[in-house]
């Protein structure tokens, strides 16, 4: 029989696209009040791997990273997405999100998201929230799998993960 371990040490990220930086800005404000200091928040990069969000949230499309300096509970995910979900919801206009926040954490062996859309690689976490592992840390990088998504494949993503990866190693050394 395998015994109980508490699990992997697991730092918080966001990871947000928008249009309008005065919405990123507010978010910030928001979700550091709301999730504790911020340890990183990356440069904003274009987002353009989709036309799923531009309707919505307009373009050009940005994406930000934002990584948080309390290591978290794993199972604090779904809590954390239903508060993200709410936040998307107050910064909304006309029935239309500004900005689209979606919660992870990275761990030294993987990074999982957060959805409320399920499909065949992603395990129901409850509250109406599906987890998936997106990355897997193996070779000294995170790698993709078939379902990962494509900015979260890219070279600016991973040297983002793998430095917050460096981060999180030192945090509990």
């Amino acid at each position: 029989m395998g015994k109980i371990k508490p699990p992997e040490p697991s730092l918080l990220f966001i990871a947000t696209l928008y249009t309008d930086s005065a919405i990123f800005e507010n978010a910030e404000t928001i979700l550091e009040n709301t999730f504790g200091g911020i340890l990183f928040a990356s440069q904003p990069f274009q987002w353009d791997y989709s036309s799923y969000y531009r309707e919505e949230l307009g373009w050009p499309i940005f994406r930000r990273f934002i990584f948080f300096k309390n290591i978290i509970d794993p199972c604090a995910i779904t809590d954390i997405k239903l508060r993200t979900n709410e936040i998307e919801e107050s910064l909304s206009l006309n029935g239309k999100r500004r900005i689209n926040l979606d919660p992870g954490y990275l761990t030294l062996s993987k990074i999982v998201l957060a959805s409320t859309k399920n499909y065949a690689h992603r395990i129901y976490l409850g509250k109406g929230i599906y987890g998936e592992v997106t990355l897997i840390y193996k070779n000294n990088t995170y790698s993709p799998h078939l379902f990962t998504y494509r900015d979260y494949q890219d070279k600016i993503s991973i040297d983002i993960f793998l430095n917050m990866r460096d981060s999180l190693k030192k945090m509990i050394a």
